[in-house]
């Protein structure tokens, strides 16, 4: 009897690579839908709708975006997180959704490695450190002196505490050691009005929204967050060409539950990563500020765990919390 059970048991292992295999060759056979954990209309939402139009043109099955914002993310990231595992409900996680927010939140919903698998890396949205005219500083070498030679007395506006823009900051005053009072706003747009205005002397923001008003002469460029200069400002320098290894920039990729089966995943990869080497959705990323990337799972996975480790770093010497 024993030993029946014992063939039975190897028997039942053996079958289930097999099935998970006959499971991706049918894969999808319904629709996919793919969670943005924010409002329509941002970079993230942009890029997660050029995705899903390429892979139902190339799949013949409806792909859907399916905006479900709160928490920074960690709504529509947590309702991905107890979905089904079987490759139909993923999600376009963010810096803050899969790195940030599990630092930053005293409580966290999911773990954005435990109960996620990696798919892809989509895109980068170049972040850049921006002020008011009226600084009296050219370049980043220029501001970290004026920072030192009046600490506290500069001080810089951000998207809300605990954001990349905040965060981004913080790793800057941490790297160049100088004192620069953060302004947190409740989103970009009011923050970019009170600097346009003067009432607040810089920020850390996006480049596709600070690029038209620096090329107005409303603002003025300092430095990039990326590890590379952006080919819209291929003069404007790094902040990484001073403090290596600096990069506080904005990226989103897909991720689906924990145990979807891995010929599932590897099948949804090799679409992301065919997808993002298309000419046409190439040029739209980059129409939208963004630089498409298109990994590997392993390589996503690995950014993942980098981004976690370094955003934990910034979050505990900065303090910033959100219960």
């Amino acid at each position: 009897m024993k030993l029946l059970r014992h063939l039975a048991s190897t028997l039942l292992l053996a079958c289930l690579p097999l099935a998970a295999a006959a499971q991706a060759n049918g894969f999808p056979d319904k629709p996919i839908r793919i969670v943005v954990p924010f409002p329509p209309g941002g970079a993230t939402d942009a890029a997660a709708r050029l995705v899903a139009v390429k892979m139902g043109e190339h799949w013949g099955q409806p792909v859907v975006v399916d905006n479900r914002a709160g928490a920074g993310g960690n709504v529509g990231s947590d309702l991905v997180a107890k979905a089904p595992a079987d490759g139909y409900t993923l999600v376009m996680g963010v810096t803050g959704s899969h790195a940030i927010n599990t630092s930053l939140y005293s409580r966290m919903p999911y773990d954005p490695v435990a109960d996620f698998v990696a798919i892809s890396q989509v895109a980068v949205v170049p972040n850049v450190l921006v002020v008011h005219p009226s600084v009296p500083a050219k370049n980043l070498a220029e501001l970290v002196a004026l920072a030192k030679k009046e600490p506290g007395k500069l001080n810089y506006a951000s998207l809300g505490n605990g954001t990349a823009a905040h965060l981004g900051m913080e790793m800057l005053k941490s790297e160049a050691g100088v004192d620069i009072t953060h302004v947190p706003y409740k989103g970009s747009a009011p923050a970019v009005s009170d600097l346009l205005a003067g009432q607040v002397q810089m920020m850390v923001d996006g480049l596709p929204s600070a690029l038209p008003h620096v090329k107005a002469g409303k603002l003025r460029a300092i430095a990039l967050t990326s590890l590379h200069r952006a080919p819209s400002l291929p003069g404007l320098p790094t902040i990484a060409e001073t403090y290596p290894g600096f990069y506080a920039d904005a990226w989103s990729g897909l991720f689906a539950p924990r145990g979807t089966p891995q010929p599932v995943v590897d099948k949804l990869s090799a679409e992301v990563q065919r997808i993002l080497k298309l000419p046409d959705v190439r040029e739209k990323l980059t129409a939208l500020g963004a630089e498409p990337v298109g990994s590997t799972q392993a390589e996503f996975t690995a950014h993942v765990k980098r981004e976690i480790d370094k955003w934990a770093k910034v979050v505990r010497t900065s303090g910033a919390k959100v219960d």
